[in-house]
């Protein structure tokens, strides 16, 4: 496979992946065609690496806890005529093993190598830990 890369980008508001959820769920967060969207000021310069098989992960409450694939980037102009880019995301969200993550501005590229894994199919049926008790277990090591 060809070189790709990720992005990152806290949620703010946030308190768990459920909310990510139903905020995503809702038309306000949704493009023309449905399919949820997060419009950010920046074009990343290097789309063709996110375009080829790149997905966001999301940082909720300092910790990193779910990532989506992204499927395309598109132009959007604001009602200030302001040109913006919307990540446009597959529905699916998929958990992650939780990693802490500082505050930062933005969106950031995430190298694959230092992506949390997914959480294997029998832990992602399980219950979500309160994002303080999964990001204390994972500073200690234990997840």
């Amino acid at each position: 496979m060809d070189k790709f890369t990720h992005l990152i980008k806290l949620s703010v508001g946030t308190e768990a992946v459920e909310g990510l959820q139903a905020w995503q769920a809702s038309s306000r967060a949704k493009g023309p065609d449905g399919l949820p969207r997060h419009v950010t000021r920046m074009w990343p310069k290097r789309e063709a690496e996110i375009l080829n098989g790149g997905s966001i992960y999301w940082v909720i409450k300092g910790v990193v806890q779910c990532r989506q694939r992204i499927l395309r980037l598109d132009e959007v102009t604001g009602s200030d005529g302001i040109r913006r880019c919307a990540i446009v995301l597959e529905p699916k969200l998929v958990r992650t093993n939780p990693a802490l993550k500082r505050p930062f501005q933005g969106w950031r590229y995430l190298d694959p190598a230092d992506a949390p894994a997914d959480l294997s199919a029998r832990r992602a049926e399980d219950d979500a830990l309160p994002p303080q008790l999964a990001g204390a277990l994972a500073e200690i090591g234990v997840l």
